[in-house]
Parts: structure tokens; C-alpha cells; sequence
């Protein structure tokens, strides 16, 4: 097929509002406070408050996150077959009423329970699942709305920017301000959770209805009439699409290597490092760097493009975990090489979400629809497969590295964390280096002559 060569129409060439920009990384700081909660502290809720085995609260988080991984794909569904989309718009009445339940169910996650250990888990697998449902409807509606707010390139590149900037700032929230609160309730460690898991829940509600009144859809189809699309559709429709299928197993890696990370650091501060409070200062300075990094991805993109600053960040990355993994033991080192880490990931998670958006407009080119939901559920689905198995993968290893909660740790042990927190996701990265460099092709260039093309279709010339 030959791909016109016409500049881009002139709508797609307009730039949003800061104060929309603003409303939608707001809506990743409510996002993540929701989330992060779990990701950083849920695991050791289950093995040093409910006392499951670690091994048994990794399969928690494999069932649930797996059971979203569909979730996801069928909100992907939902949001395409939508036919009467009313004043609201085609994805934010899911960002702001599926944010109640999820608020609820986060903190309902950290309940304990009278029951025996195999209730116990029983109980926690069943809490997650839901609170992934609903999760799903918010966050996919969220992420598959970017196409509907705008086609300019630099837009998204900035959007994806404000997002993951937003996401850094409720993850370093999450990781400066739980723990303080928990240790204020020292005498009842099951009161702190629940405390902190309440302020951060209502915080991340707050943000959610912010970015629901903030932002707008320019550019919402309904879904034609005939058959609505079903889950073997979606699948197809990630299969055929090659861009995004590439971007998909890259997230498989990248997000694996983040979340183990996240999982590791408060068991690798308190038994290795032997000072728990360091998880704020690492917090602080770690995301202080995802920040720089933030702001300085829509200058490289611009500069660059965004897959070479994509793959300079898997670098750094790999770099700084490297670093910490032969000279990190010590307090300062770890604060340091974290920092240079982290700097390196905000490029790739801040990418992931101007990538993923490209290619919904490749998908169109090639097949003649349109799916923002499919495409972006059908990514989210692997990032859900990603966090299952990482989930389960730090509680897993836990087990089998000999962890034992509240004692001192064993010097296997303790090597055991620093190849959890480090080696693994350094390897990771790497090898996301190596997919993307050697099997992504959707530059700048491509894009703009496909949305070219794709704008002439609409209006063949001779058009009245």
C-alpha cells in the first residue's frame, strides 16, 4: 500500500490546552495512588499481618492479575461498541464512576481476617479480582481516551509526559507518605494499613474527578451498527497489528522489571540496608529523577524521536541497576544508583503510553477500523500478564531465598533480594533494549504520512 505523502491537515496540527494537559497526568496521580498502594505494600500486608506464606501471596497476585488481563480486554470491548455516546464522551463517564469502587476495594484489600490461612487467601484473591474489574473500566477508559483528545504527535508525546509525570508523583506519595503512618500505628500494624490505605484511597478518588471534569473528546466515533466486536476480534486485532504487538512484549519486560523492583525495595531496605525509613529518602530523590526525566522527554522526542530516547532509557536503566547491584550497599550508593535507574525508566514508561497511541492510527491504516479500547486494552492486557507474573515471581522467590518475616536475615537471604531488586530487572531491560531496537518500526515519519493517508480516505478530492 503507498502511503500519501500530503502535509497533515491543519486539525491535527492544533495543541491542547495546559490546563487539560494538567487535568489529564492528574488523572495517573489518582490512578497510581489506587494502585501503588497495592503494588508496594499488599505483599508484605499478606505474609507480615494476614501471615501467609510469601509463595501464597505471589499467587494472589498471579490470580488476580491475570483475571484482569481479560477484564481489561472486555472494557476494551465495551468502550469500541458503544453506539449512543452521550454529552459526557465515549471514555470518561468510566474514569469517574468506576473511581468509587476502586477507591472502596482498595482499602477493603487491606481488611484482615479470622479465618484459616486458606481463607484467608481465599478471601484476598476474591478482593483483588474485584477491585481489578473495576480498575479495569477506570484506567483503560483513561489511557484509551488519549486518540480522542488529539491527533498532533507532539500533543500525545506531551500527554504521555504529563501522564507518566502524574504517575511519578502518586508513586512518590505512595513511597514517602504510607509507611510514616503506618509506623505512627506500631502497636497495630492492621490499623495503619487501614489508615493509610483510607487517606490515599480518597486522595486518588479526588484526582480521578478532577481529570474527569479537565479534560474533553474531539474525536469520538461510535461504533457502527451490525455485530458487536467480540474477545477473538480484539485478539485478532492485537496479532495484526505489529507495532503494537512488539510494544506488547517490550511492557511485558519493562513492566515485569519495575514491579518486581517496587515489590523488593521495602523488604531490601529493612533487612539489607537495615533502615526502613530509607524507603522515603529513596522515594523522594528516586522520583524527584522520574520527574527530570518527565520533563525532558517531549525535548528528546523532538530532538531524537521517540524510539531512540526510548532505548537510551532502557540503557541508563540497566545502567544504574547494574551499579547498584556490585557497589549498592550501602545507604548513599543505593539512594544514588536508584536515582540514575529511575531517570533511565521515566523515558520508557512516559514513551509507552505516545507509542501505544501511535499505533492506533496504524491499525486504522491497515485494517479500516478504527478500536481505540481494543488497541489499548489489547495493550494493557499484556501489562496485566506482566504484573501477574510479577506479582507472583517476588513472592515465589521470597519462599525459595529462605525469608523468614521480622528476623534477621541470612546472608543467601539477603544476596537473594539484591538479585530480586536488581540483576533480574537490569536483565530485563536489556532485552527490551534488544526487541525494540531490532523489530520497531513506526517512527515519526510513518506516522504522519499514515495520518496523511488516513485523512484523505475520509475526504477523497473532489469532496464537496
Amino acid at each position: 500500500m503507498t502511503l500519501s505523502v500530503e502535509a497533515p491537515p491543519r486539525a491535527v496540527l492544533s495543541t491542547l490546552p495546559l490546563r487539560e494537559k494538567v487535568a489529564y497526568g492528574l488523572g495517573d496521580v489518582g490512578s497510581n495512588l489506587l494502585l501503588d498502594i497495592g503494588t508496594l505494600y499488599l505483599l508484605k500486608f499478606y505474609t507480615d499481618v494476614l501471615g501467609l506464606p510469601g509463595a501464597w501471596g505471589g499467587l494472589i497476585f498471579l490470580v488476580a492479575k491475570f483475571f484482569t488481563a481479560f477484564t481489561d480486554m472486555g472494557t476494551g470491548v465495551l468502550l469500541d461498541a458503544r453506539r449512543h455516546v452521550g454529552p459526557r464522551g465515549k471514555f470518561r463517564p468510566f474514569i469517574l464512576f468506576a473511581a468509587f469502587p476502586v477507591a472502596l476495594l482498595a482499602v477493603v484489600n487491606f481488611v484482615g481476617t479470622p479465618f484459616s490461612p486458606g481463607g484467608k487467601a481465599l478471601i484476598a484473591t476474591v478482593l483483588f479480582m474485584l477491585y481489578g474489574l473495576f480498575f479495569s473500566m477506570m484506567n483503560c477508559a483513561y489511557g484509551a481516551m488519549v486518540p480522542a483528545m488529539t491527533k498532533n504527535p507532539d500533543d500525545r508525546a506531551q500527554l504521555a509526559a504529563w501522564r507518566q509525570g502524574g504517575a511519578t508523583l502518586g508513586l512518590l506519595l505512595c513511597t514517602v507518605g504510607f509507611v510514616p503512618i503506618l509506623d505512627r500505628f506500631a502497636h497495630n500494624p492492621q490499623q495503619g494499613y487501614l489508615a493509610a490505605s483510607s487517606l490515599f484511597a480518597l486522595l486518588g478518588l479526588g484526582c480521578m474527578w478532577l481529570c474527569y471534569r479537565g479534560v474533553t473528546e474531539r474525536y469520538v466515533s461510535a461504533a457502527p451498527s451490525g455485530a458487536r466486536p467480540g474477545l477473538l476480534a480484539s485478539f485478532r486485532a492485537i496479532a495484526g497489528n505489529r507495532p503494537l504487538f512488539i510494544l506488547c512484549l517490550a511492557n511485558l519486560c519493562t513492566l515485569a522489571a519495575f514491579n518486581v523492583k517496587l515489590a523488593i525495595q521495602i523488604y531490601y531496605t529493612q533487612y539489607v540496608l537495615n533502615d526502613l525509613s530509607l524507603m522515603a529518602w529513596m522515594g523522594f530523590f528516586s522520583m524527584g529523577c522520574i520527574f527530570l526525566g518527565v520533563l525532558l522527554v517531549p525535548v528528546m522526542v523532538r530532538r531524537f524521536g521517540k524510539k531512540p530516547v526510548y532505548l537510551g532509557g532502557l540503557l541508563i536503566w540497566a545502567a544504574g541497576d547494574l551499579l547498584n547491584y556490585a557497589f549498592g550497599s550501602s545507604s548513599l550508593l543505593f539512594v544514588l544508583f536508584s536515582c540514575l535507574a529511575f531517570f533511565g525508566s521515566a523515558f520508557v514508561n512516559s514513551l509507552n503510553w505516545a507509542l501505544v497511541s501511535d499505533t492506533v492510527e496504524f491499525g486504522e491504516w491497515r485494517t479500516g477500523v478504527r478500536a481505540e479500547g481494543t488497541v489499548y486494552t489489547g495493550f494493557t492486557f499484556f501489562r496485566k500478564v506482566s504484573q501477574a507474573l510479577a506479582g507472583f515471581f517476588p513472592g515465589l522467590m521470597l519462599t525459595q531465598i529462605g525469608y523468614v518475616p521480622n528476623v534477621v536475615q541470612s546472608d543467601a537471604t539477603q544476596e537473594g533480594l539484591r538479585q530480586l531488586i536488581f540483576f533480574c530487572p537490569c536483565v530485563l531491560a536489556l532485552v527490551t533494549a534488544a526487541v525494540m531496537g531490532l523489530f520497531y518500526r513506526l517512527n515519526e515519519k510513518t506516522y504522519v504520512k499514515i495520518v496523511s493517508d488516513l485523512e484523505a480516505r475520509r475526504h477523497p478530492a473532489g469532496d464537496a
